[in-house]
């Protein structure tokens, strides 16, 4: 086939409309499962502080004579923990003429930008509360940091052997430079230990990887399910431990090598200056503006978590 003498052809046409959707597709991820689980409150200093206790140990001996004489015992204080307040923002800005042309997609340049900072930082406190850095007091040419989620534990974990625990508040744990496959034996052993200093967790939070490990741990490959002839099962959302249930939570922002094994009511998000934006000083014709949160994690009590650590990223 060949064009006919004379067809004007779209090639060599002036004028014709561009055909531009009306809708912007962004499927970055933006759910933040750590901060959305855990506790909400309110830090009135950069040096956020609280406290926690325990109860004295059970014994078997507490019999006692007949109208004896009282010895009152001695009461012991309780510990006095802090974190750093950690400042983060986000900053846009947007020329007047990008504002007033007629755009796809959103009607106004400055709010789209501050719509998707945003959503930005949220992912990025999400990343800093469930990573591995010890607290920095900050100074005035060093930011402020705030003690992060594996960097507090150390009463139930599991490591490699040469990994180990963070040893004081502004230290990150060892991480160990060989990772190694998570095992169900792993996760009992510190779901055990977290029973056994107190704890009631409720949650396991792990990396994309790993979930795909969970769910083939050997007691779910023998599960049996009453399912639709049209349904594959093959994902463990529920892990029946021997202490209670646990939910399996996927985090696409935390440490892969780390293996959450978490009580929500037991952490919490402490905002010294909540999400807020600031319209900052006009530079010509534009709009800057900052998004900016001040916030740190406040570990209620690390006895009440646990970590498996030093875990593969990817097959091996």
């Amino acid at each position: 086939m060949a064009l006919a003498t004379g067809g004007f052809t779209t090639y060599t046409a002036i004028g014709n409309r561009e055909d531009l959707t009306d809708v912007i597709y962004n499927i970055s991820p933006t759910d933040t499962p750590f901060i959305s689980s855990i506790k909400k409150t309110k830090a009135r200093a950069v040096l956020h502080e609280w406290q926690t206790d325990t109860l004295a140990a059970a014994v078997s001996t507490n019999a006692q004579l007949e109208g004896d004489a009282v010895t009152v015992s001695t009461s012991t204080p309780t510990t006095r923990q802090q974190n750093y307040c950690q400042i983060s923002f986000k900053t846009a800005a947007v020329t007047g003429t990008q504002e007033a042309v007629d755009k796809a997609g959103r009607n106004s340049e400055i709010s789209y930008q501050m719509a998707k900072r945003a959503k930005e930082l949220k992912r990025d406190v999400e990343t800093a509360m469930t990573g591995n850095q010890g607290w920095v007091a900050g100074g005035s040419t060093l930011a402020r940091q705030m003690r992060s989620l594996r960097s507090w534990l150390k009463s139930n974990t599991s490591t490699e052997t040469n990994g180990g625990n963070s040893s004081n508040g502004s230290a990150a744990a060892d991480d160990s430079s060989v990772l190694r496959t998570m095992t169900e034996a792993m996760l009992k052993t510190v779901i055990q230990s977290c029973f056994t200093n107190g704890a009631d967790p409720g949650i396991i939070m792990v990396g994309p990887y790993n979930k795909t490990v969970v769910s083939g741990f050997t007691g779910r490959t023998q599960a049996r399910q009453n399912i639709a002839k049209d349904r594959i099962q093959a994902a463990a959302h529920l892990y029946a431990s021997d202490f209670g249930e646990l939910r399996v939570i996927p985090n696409r922002f935390q440490r892969e090598r780390d293996a959450f094994v978490l009580d929500p009511s037991m952490a919490a998000v402490a905002h010294l200056q909540n999400y807020k934006t600031i319209n900052l000083a006009k530079v010509g014709d534009s709009e800057r503006r900052q998004l900016l949160v001040e916030c740190t994690l406040e570990m209620c009590n690390e006895q009440a978590h646990g970590v498996v650590a030093d875990l593969n990223t990817q097959a091996t």
